[in-house]
């Protein structure tokens, strides 16, 4: 595993800077550039290199639903744009890159196909079939009669944790998530993860709706909603918590900590998607591995056999990890 000072050694910044930015350290007074430099050193560092594969020649589109700030308060997002570009150089692709309010320059590049990472309406959708009909979704699926995606199952996770936590004894299980909507504003997206978490545990007879909290999937809004938990239930607060991605784990993590209350002693928690500076955070985060890198490369892929003709649409799911580390038992 790489170690901070590795990453600082790359990034060309302190390992004190390092560590306080991986731990999204709000009093530290660092630039966007620095922090997304630090954060994609430390990505890279976690890939394994691939063998090169067949040379293929063109040019192909990288449409993104997340700014490139956006993408420091989610590394899940700038993980998959990673492992899209690397497997592109790997294969002989140019890539451009575009954020979904780019549409009308991106109708004039000649491009071959199009990958689309997140979330995006049928507005959306009907502007990038116009362009290309050589389009593979990341992290959505639309319509899988019609067009290739890559996604992970995020119902399965789901229960992976809530079966760790019954597994291990737990009865009060808490939900920290997020809720998301089409850049477009059209229509809010619903989070397969919250929906499950409901189901799961009422199916058990243990579900309780004053434990759910959800807002936006940022650090922020973790810390945030973890003092609300806190100042609501106080000695009731709930011994265990699922969180909908590793950027609310992580808030809520630190907003714990503020309080005195110990980790995993009294409060276990548990993200989604294995970013690379999980196991940074003191403690190291529980969470449920997605893997982000084959995510990017398989759209690679898939966008190659859809360019060479491929006419049946494709839908992959890439399985996930429970992996725990110091934050659960």
């Amino acid at each position: 595993m790489a170690t901070i000072k590795d990453i600082a050694e790359l990034a060309g910044v302190s390992i004190a800077t390092v560590s306080r930015v991986l731990n999204y350290d709000s009093t530290l007074s660092v630039g966007d550039e620095t922090k997304k430099r630090i954060f994609e050193v430390a990505e890279q560092l976690s890939y394994k290199k691939r063998p090169a594969k067949k040379i293929e020649t063109g040019k192909i589109a990288l449409l993104q639903w997340y700014t490139e700030k956006e993408e420091l308060e989610d590394l899940y997002y700038m993980s998959i744009r990673l492992g899209v570009e690397n497997q592109s150089r790997q294969m002989g692709f140019s890539v451009s890159k575009y954020f979904q309010d780019n549409f009308e320059t991106l109708k004039q590049d000649e491009i071959q196909g199009l990958i689309a990472i997140g979330k995006f309406s049928d507005k959306q959708i009907k502007e990038m079939v116009s362009i290309t009909n050589n389009i593979v979704f990341v992290d959505f699926s639309p319509d899988e009669e019609q067009f290739d995606s890559i996604v992970s199952d995020f119902e399965k996770a789901t229960k992976k944790v809530i079966d760790h936590y019954l597994e291990n004894g737990h009865e009060k299980i808490g939900f920290i998530g997020g809720r998301e909507v089409f850049k477009d504003k059209t229509s809010l997206i619903k989070d397969l993860r919250e929906k499950t978490f409901k189901n799961y545990l009422a199916e058990k007879g243990l579900f309780n709706e004053a434990f759910m909290y959800v807002g936006e999937f940022s650090v922020a809004v973790g810390h945030s909603l973890m003092k609300k938990a806190i100042q609501e239930h106080g000695e009731n607060l709930p011994t265990a918590f699922f969180a909908a991605n590793d950027s609310l784990a992580i808030g809520a993590l630190r907003a714990l900590l503020e309080e005195g209350i110990p980790v995993p002693g009294r409060v276990n928690i548990i993200g989604v998607n294995d970013i690379s500076i999980s196991k940074y955070v003191f403690p190291s985060l529980s969470t449920v591995k997605v893997y982000t890198e084959l995510m990017g490369e398989t759209a690679v892929n898939t966008l190659a056999e859809k360019i060479e003709g491929r006419l049946i649409a494709k839908k992959i799911n890439i399985s996930t990890q429970l992996i725990i580390r110091d934050s659960s038992s």
